[in-house]
């Protein structure tokens, strides 16, 4: 049994959960449903982020205090998160006392590296982020993630020392000490690695009131990631408790567009900490509408809570981590989603479960008590979550679906019932079953509840009694 520490980064509580969130928590909660099932101890982090400029200016314009805003849409992405049917097992707020307090020494612990200087240059309220003139002059001035105009800025911060740790971060990125995936990525990082500069980590408070205080400075805050990052080990007790059991992670899932800041500042705290670097980061790609990034002035923006009313959270589930490729943009359009619930989900899953089921209480079939069938010997299967490549995965056990359909027209058991023994048709009935209830287990982290049903409809041993409603009704 090995010791696991799964974490998604955690979203600015400055609007509500949308689709691009959906992905980190189902991309984690598949792992760690995963190694649950491979006999794990498990650890999985969720949160949201609550400090810095967007927050503060959101709060404002609602005429809301800000704690009780962020408090507000913190609960909103809690409730999204439990209407996912994901159950991380942590959960940390970045207003929490003890994760201040923790902030507060890890600042302390990296004060070696920090120093203060004045800056005039570019920023973006939407990355809270500053950028390079090269980065500026690159975009021609608009931040291309939030289309927005880049801020000049001139004030007094600290900076902390990238170029403390560079080189060792390089290193272990070629080394795969710390993966980066998916690979090309890795490449990326390692070209804007080069060119990082030391990094701010303050706002003034004149700028911003709404931090965590810089220690023995009032006249600053923290700057919005180094706060953020450090949840990641503030949530497991560091730096008071010895966190070594779960840290390294051994996976940290995160969205492209953030990818940098958690290959190149977050590396660089680690080291400064003198702690190790996670094992592996796993970045996604964007969900697209009709093939164009969503934004409400196109207004093609999916509301996730919407499909999953309409569809279900399974369905959703299914679309999200099947036909939305792990690593790279996706497409999505209500055809496309519809298609894939009633022609693969309702038609190949549901039709079939319905076929067995009723054919085998039609015929007082007893299930056996089959053995050897709850293990993990499927390799490839392995192989690919081994590697994260939870798409193919899913996508390797949907053929063994449909390879057991394609079974079922070719063994014609409503014949075998008519002309056979009921020892033959038990045998091809019980064959088929044993092959669904494999496949059932491959299919578990995707589709937790689907499968919960499927395993209580055929329990070995037992008669079986047909569901009185498909598992998906076709729209």
């Amino acid at each position: 049994m090995s010791k696991v520490y799964i974490t998604t980064a955690i979203p600015y509580v400055n609007g509500a959960p949308h689709i691009g969130h959906s992905l980190d928590y189902l991309l984690a909660d598949v792992y760690y449903r995963y190694r649950l099932k491979m006999g794990d101890e498990v650890r999985f982090q969720s949160g949201t982020d609550e400090h810095g400029n967007k927050v503060f200016s959101k709060a404002k314009a609602a005429g809301i205090d800000v704690r009780e805003y962020a408090s507000q849409n913190s609960q909103k992405f809690k409730d999204f998160i439990a209407l996912l049917g994901v159950k991380p097992t942590e959960f940390i707020r970045t207003t929490d006392e003890d994760h201040e307090r923790r902030c507060q020494e890890i600042w302390k612990k990296l004060e070696q590296h920090i120093y203060k200087s004045s800056y005039e240059g570019w920023y973006c309220e939407g990355c809270e982020n500053f950028v390079t003139q090269k980065e500026y002059d690159d975009n021609h001035g608009v931040c291309p993630d939030h289309n927005k105009e880049y801020q000049k800025l001139s004030e007094e911060n600290y900076y902390f020392k990238i170029s403390d740790f560079k080189d060792e971060i390089a290193e272990a990125i070629e080394k795969g000490e710390m993966s980066i995936l998916p690979e090309f990525r890795k490449r990326e990082m390692l070209e804007l690695l080069k060119e990082a500069p030391d990094v701010s980590i303050s706002r003034p408070v004149k700028s911003l009131s709404w931090g965590v205080p810089v220690p023995g400075d009032d006249s600053q805050v923290m700057y919005v990631w180094l706060d953020a990052l450090s949840n990641y080990i503030t949530v497991l007790g560091y730096p008071e408790n010895d966190i070594s059991d779960f840290w390294p992670a051994t996976v940290q899932f995160v969205g492209k567009d953030i990818l940098r800041f958690h290959t190149i500042i977050w590396p660089a705290m680690l080291l400064g900490l003198g702690l190790p670097l996670p094992k592996t980061i796993c970045s996604h790609g964007f969900i697209l509408s009709n093939n164009q990034k969503m934004s409400k002035s196109l207004g093609n923006v999916v509301n996730p809570i919407e499909a999953i009313n309409k569809y279900g959270v399974e369905a959703f589930r299914y679309y999200f981590l099947r036909h939305i490729d792990t690593f790279v943009d996706s497409d999505f359009t209500w055809e496309k989603f519809e298609d894939a619930y009633n022609n693969e989900l309702a038609n190949d899953l549901g039709n079939l479960v319905q076929r067995l089921a009723v054919l085998t209480s039609k015929n007082d079939v007893v299930l056996d008590q089959f053995k050897d069938i709850f293990t993990n010997s499927d390799k490839q299967y392995k192989d690919f979550m081994d590697a994260f490549e939870f798409s193919k995965a899913f996508n390797y056990a949907w053929e063994k679906v449909q390879k057991i359909n394609k079974d079922i027209d070719e063994q014609k058991p409503w014949e075998i019932s008519k002309t056979g023994t009921k020892e033959e048709l038990s045998e091809c009935l019980n064959s088929l079953i044993k092959d669904l209830l494999f496949v059932n287990e491959l299919l578990s982290p995707y589709l937790p509840k689907t499968t919960e049903e499927i395993s209580r409809i055929f329990i070995p041993g037992q008669k079986v009694t047909p569901p009185k409603i498909p598992l998906f009704p076709k729209n």
